[in-house]
């Protein structure tokens, strides 16, 4: 029995042959072990819309949200140019206009 290689997009070992492809149970990541293709390692955020969004979006805060130590709270409705994504629990890296920078989850947020 063949060796079967780990999963490239979240190296599990519990890989399985499902015809041509080979099939990662723990991911659902499928793939063509003869294609030599680059797994993305890209972050996905999902608006509270269920829209994707990229870096470089404008989107609107959805609902009022207290900031820990700051003086005044962004209110629903700011507008956020300019976004970049990241890795982690808030996933949005921004800069707001009079408030300086900023990490946000995209779930308060929506995709204009």
């Amino acid at each position: 029995m063949s060796q079967l290689p780990n999963c490239p997009k979240c190296n599990s070992e519990y890989v399985y042959e499902d015809g041509a492809l080979l099939v990662c149970p723990e991911c659902a990541y499928e793939w063509n072990p003869a294609e030599q293709t680059e797994v993305e390692d890209s972050v996905v955020a999902i608006d509270a819309n269920g829209n994707k969004l990229a870096d470089g979006d404008t989107v609107t805060l959805i609902k009022d949200l207290k900031v820990k130590g700051a003086p005044k709270d962004l209110k629903q409705g700011t507008r956020v140019k300019n976004i970049r994504i990241v890795e982690g629990d808030h996933n949005i890296d921004c800069k707001i206009d009079g408030f300086g920078a900023m990490k946000l989850k995209s779930e308060f947020v929506k995709k204009i």
